[in-house]
């Protein structure tokens, strides 16, 4: 009761006002909080709790409700939950147990449920809110299985593995459980209702690992889903894989120590982030090269875009800050001081 109360009253003096319809969600790595920021103003109206070393965050289609991944790198064998935060409280609410899914990362929410990466075990795990249970795991056999993007049919599933050096493409599709062998000729037909040589339709899952740069970690679907960009760290290079074909097409080169990739809401540029240098580099998606670098005050690390097209946001973690950029004219519109080690990114539109 006294730690409950704690975190309450702590709660409290962390709010600063309400929180905007439209709201950056910021990680403060270092610190083990979550900001609540408004991307406008760039001023912070809250900080919450969280777990040890928070890594991503997402947040549900209604825009209430945060999920963040406790890496938990730095203590034995590492974290094993993801917090959850009521953004409109702005309070921690009680946090998921994974259990024997170590070192969570990667983080999405499609289709109701919040997909996650455990490295640790090398899968994909997924969260039912409604039943507040894990519903499905699915293996990759790859090392650190670390960022995830789930489909808008939640048919496929897209992760980097980064110390493989690969991308896996986890599917759906129908498949049928064996049932017993026919009878041998001549011999008496089954009862009613005994099952045939073939039992009912349940749904299977097919893990396709294609080979890319060397320290394959940040990545985005293109928003037609036609393409899937991978920012290789160890590389220096972005690997363009045809989903279709299920292959790589193209490889670009990078910055020094990529970091985190997206492609703007239009499709027309990709952002690539650098721990290793103080530029974002910006790619002609349809050309296929180099269109600007545009000058920080730090080395970026996570990137988010406003779902207007307008701005993108990226962690100074450096500099403990977090900068805007305009998308217009692709030039640094501002900065906000942050708490230490910003990393994750997330948007939130309250509906």
């Amino acid at each position: 009761m006294i730690r409950l109360l704690s975190i309450v009253c702590l709660c409290a003096f962390l709010q600063v006002d309400d929180t905007p319809r439209s709201a950056l969600l910021v990680l403060e790595k270092a610190q083990n909080t979550l900001i609540i920021l408004d991307p406008v103003a760039l001023k912070i109206v809250g900080r919450v709790p969280v777990g040890n070393d928070p890594h991503e965050v997402v947040v549900s289609d209604d825009g209430r409700t945060a999920y963040i991944s406790n890496y938990g790198a730095f203590g034995g064998i590492g974290g094993n939950t993801i917090s959850v935060v009521d953004l409109v409280a702005q309070k921690p609410l009680p946090a998921i147990d994974l259990g024997a899914l170590r070192l969570p990362h990667g983080l999405a929410f499609a289709a109701g449920k919040v997909y996650f990466t455990a490295e640790g075990a090398k899968v994909v795990g997924r969260y039912d809110p409604s039943s507040k249970k894990i519903d499905w795991v699915v293996g990759t056999g790859q090392d650190r299985t670390h960022m995830v993007v789930v489909s808008n049919d939640a048919n496929t599933i897209f992760t980097t593995n980064v110390s493989s050096a690969t991308v896996s493409i986890i599917e759906q599709s129908a498949a049928r459980i064996p049932g017993p062998p026919p009878p041998p000729a001549g011999a008496q037909p089954p009862p009613a209702g005994a099952p045939g040589p073939r039992g009912p339709p349940r749904a299977d899952w097919h893990v396709t690992n294609i080979a890319v740069g060397k320290g394959s970690e940040g990545f985005d679907l293109s928003p037609d889903g036609k393409e899937l960009w991978v920012a290789n760290a160890q590389d220096q290079t972005v690997s363009v894989i045809d989903v279709a074909g299920r292959k790589v097409v193209q490889t670009l080169p990078s910055t020094r120590s990529a970091n985190r990739l997206k492609f703007t809401p239009d499709g027309r540029y990709v952002f690539v982030s650098d721990l290793g240098g103080n530029e974002m580099l910006v790619i002609d998606a349809r050309a296929r090269k180099e269109f600007k670098r545009i000058p920080l005050s730090g080395n970026s690390e996570g990137i988010v875009m406003s779902p207007d097209g307008a701005r993108a946001y990226t962690t100074l973690n450096s500099r403990d800050a977090v900068a805007a950029i305009d998308l217009k004219t692709m030039t640094v519109a501002g900065e906000v001081k942050t708490g230490r080690g910003p990393d994750g990114l997330a948007w939130a539109t309250r509906k």
